[in-house]
Order: structure tokens, then sequence, then C-alpha cells
């Protein structure tokens, strides 16, 4: 049975930091890729980072790149997103994916609507 489970959201002030954590069971992370989506109050859920299963790639949505960075466990259970320089506009919530990708050659990013496996969400917020 797959499951991922986000942890680490929580609240900070604009410009700090947060660490989110997405750990996967059931599943082996070098056949999945994984994706880091958020949907903020009124907005729709949109794919902020993920890395490709095949070739560990990584990719950022712009308004978090230089700020957002994905990292995994050496055991390679857990994906990590450090985020710093927080924004109000990061406030959402945060949810990882899951998309099966043994036998695509596709990025992760490319594979966007196919992610088959959600986590419950983190509360993410950013104010003052």
């Amino acid at each position: 049975q797959v499951q991922l489970v986000e942890s680490g959201g929580g609240w900070v002030q604009p410009g700090g930091s947060l660490r989110l954590s997405c750990s996967a069971s059931g599943i082996t992370l070098d056949e999945y890729d994984i994706g880091w989506f958020r949907q903020a109050p009124g907005k729709e859920r949109e794919l902020i980072s993920c890395i490709t299963s095949s070739d560990n790639m990584t990719f950022y949505e712009d308004s978090v790149t230089g700020r957002f960075m994905l990292s995994g466990d050496n055991a390679r259970t857990t994906i990590y997103l450090q985020m710093t320089n927080l924004k109000p506009e990061d406030t959402a919530v945060y949810y990882c994916a899951g998309h099966w990708a043994r036998y695509s050659y596709a990025s992760c990013w490319y594979n966007k609507g196919l992610y088959a496996y959600w986590g419950q969400g983190t509360q993410v917020t950013v104010n003052l």
C-alpha cells in the first residue's frame, strides 16, 4: 500500500525557513517521481517542485526558484523540501505526491498531471 505522509508545516514570519518532509512507504523512490504541490485559499493546486526518479533531476516553479530546494535521505524513503526566505504568498497547504515512473523517460514536471498518490497535506502559514 502506497502511503505518503507530509510533516514540517507551521507558522513562520516572512523571511523565515521551514523544512517539509515527505515520508514514503510501500514504494521505492527509485521508481517514483515525487512532486510537491501547494494550494492556497481560492486558488488551484500547483506543482512547485519535483524530482524525476530516472535521473534525479529536480525542477522548480519560477516563484520558488532560488528559495526552495529538494533533497532526499540516504535510505531513499524521505524527500525534503527546504524552504527559505518565505513570503506571505507562500501560505498554502503543501502536498507531496507520487507518480510511478519506472518506464517513463519524461521529466517529473512533464508528468505533472499523472501523480496518483497523495499525502494528506501540511499547512504552511507565513505572516507577521
